[in-house]
């Protein structure tokens, strides 16, 4: 396999609503840095990012949120910042990237800064849709991006919560993609026991077929209290995806205007499982896998949002999870599809 993912590298979150907090995430960021061998040029890039990204929360928005966790893509190691708002949003996206260009009257340096210090940016908003902006600082920026699968997740504990009981994780070739999303059932670390098993058994076998691995991971999980849990296998060769699931976790398949749900059957992996069944769909370049656990909401649609759903996968699982996380559960948003080449 070409690249193996997981949740592994959880998001950590950092509400911005004063100015005394962004000390805080900055050294939030600068800790991954330094725990992922970054050098401290690219580790001060990182802070200035940071620094940058909460301060226009704060000016434009007035609080919202930022979500840091470690990178790896081959042998890359990065940091991936999300900066979340529900501001007025941007009204004139290509005049503010531009330096010196402020909606605040204050000099407007901070996009600009941003993403010319990303390896890879990307930034959603509009008119009274908040701002949302994806970043990636890599030591090795082309390896990182040289694969064929452009992935990008929302993994976060429910809020009191140390532990998040929801994971995932991706394994793939240039060819092929299997992808499992597990929600532990309730929360914290036994929550995250049960889910953690599952993946670690994809990892283990990541050929496995999607029906394959839900009877495995049954078996895996039976010590624990159990999950729900989705695998879907992509073969852009054959031109088809493969999906098995058991429990609520939601998955689909969006191409162009069209989107395709994928369906779970009932019960609990470990415990009750009583059906199982894969099912087929024709896999088309450009399509968009979007898996998602329960502690997001199901009445999502990105033709909502003008050009996200060409947006980088990160910066889609950030929107979603922004506007339609349940807040009452661990959350997961995983978003996965081929690398557009230039």
């Amino acid at each position: 396999m070409e690249t193996l993912l997981s949740s592994g590298g959880r998001q950590a979150v950092f509400p911005i609503d004063e100015a005394s907090q962004i000390a805080a995430v900055r050294r939030g960021g600068s800790d991954i840095a330094r725990k992922q061998g970054l050098d401290e040029t690219l580790t001060g890039k990182v802070a200035i990012a940071i620094t940058e990204a909460a301060t226009n929360i704060l000016k434009h928005a007035g609080h919202g949120e930022i979500l840091l966790r470690p990178l790896t893509g081959g042998d890359a190691a990065g940091v991936e910042i999300i900066a979340l708002d529900k501001g007025a949003g941007i009204v004139n996206l290509g005049l503010n990237m531009q330096d010196g260009v402020s909606s605040s009257g204050t000099y407007g340096v901070g996009l600009g800064a941003m993403r010319r210090m990303a390896d890879e940016f990307d930034i959603f908003t509009g008119a009274g849709l908040g701002t949302v902006v994806y970043m990636a600082l890599w030591n090795r920026p082309q390896d990182a991006q040289a694969g064929t699968w452009q992935a990008g997740s929302v993994c976060l504990p429910l809020a009191g919560e140390e532990v998040c009981g929801d994971a995932w994780v991706i394994a793939s070739d240039p060819t092929t993609a299997t992808v499992m999303v597990a929600d532990g059932l309730g929360h914290g670390v036994q929550a995250a026991q049960a889910s953690e098993a599952a993946i670690d058994y994809l990892a283990a076998y990541p050929d496995a077929m999607p029906e394959t691995a839900l009877w495995e991971s049954h078996a895996a999980l039976r010590a624990t209290r159990g999950a729900a849990i989705a695998v879907a296998r992509i073969d852009t060769r054959a031109e088809e995806l493969r999906f098995c699931g058991v429990g609520n976790i939601a998955a689909s398949a969006q191409h162009a205007s069209a989107r395709r749900q994928l369906v779970s059957h009932n019960g609990i992996v470990g415990s009750n499982m009583r059906k199982v069944q894969e099912f087929s769909l024709e896999w088309l370049p450009g399509t968009t896998l979007i898996m998602h656990s329960d502690g997001l909401g199901t009445r999502w649609q990105l033709d909502q949002y003008p050009g996200l759903a060409l947006a980088h996968p990160g910066l889609i699982a950030a929107v979603l999870y922004r506007d339609f996380a349940r807040g009452r559960d661990d959350v997961t948003v995983l978003v996965l599809r081929e690398r557009t080449l230039h």
